[in-house]
């Protein structure tokens, strides 16, 4: 297991048609480092946006998709997705207030 600090848990928000939707109920949706736990989660989303209290966070591991050029085929690179629901009284997280 890598030693990751929790600045380098986070790596870019999920913007799509879905995500957004769910921001409505507090949950945003981020994707992760391939290693981390959702302890690690949790503790980089608190650090990293002032005023955020998690109350749950759900990981998935997504598989990279096959893709061919010719009659070469190789994948694209795996990634891991965290959905993070915050609690009712916690402040909202302001990278997707624009959105």
């Amino acid at each position: 297991m890598a030693d990751i600090k929790y600045y380098d848990v986070i790596l870019r928000p999920v913007i799509t048609e879905k995500s957004m939707n769910m921001m409505g109920e507090k949950k945003y949706t981020f994707y992760v480092h391939p290693e981390a736990t959702k302890n690690q989660v949790k503790e980089a989303v608190e650090k990293m946006f002032a005023g955020t209290k998690v109350a749950s966070v759900n990981t998935m591991n997504i598989d990279g998709k096959k893709r061919r050029r010719g009659m070469t085929v190789g994948r694209t690179a795996k990634t891991k997705k965290a959905i993070v629901q915050l609690t009712a009284e916690s402040a909202d997280i302001e990278i997707f207030e624009g959105l």
